[in-house]
């Protein structure tokens, strides 16, 4: 989640995590659905708000 909302591509966040990029769609997909979130902004919003990321220096 964190790598996610961050802001990096689901191919980057794969091969952080050493998984194909179809499994880092499917686990973002399923962390949304699961929250109840609709968008990349509404999930930078939640992990931000439970300090998941740290805003100010994803800002900055």
């Amino acid at each position: 989640m964190a790598l996610l909302a961050e802001g990096l591509s689901t191919k980057e966040t794969a091969e952080k995590l050493f998984i194909s990029p179809k499994t880092a769609e499917n686990h973002r997909s399923n962390i949304m659905r699961k929250l109840d979130l609709h968008s990349t902004v509404e999930l930078i919003r939640y992990a931000a708000k439970i300090g998941v990321i740290d805003v100010d220096l994803w800002m900055g």
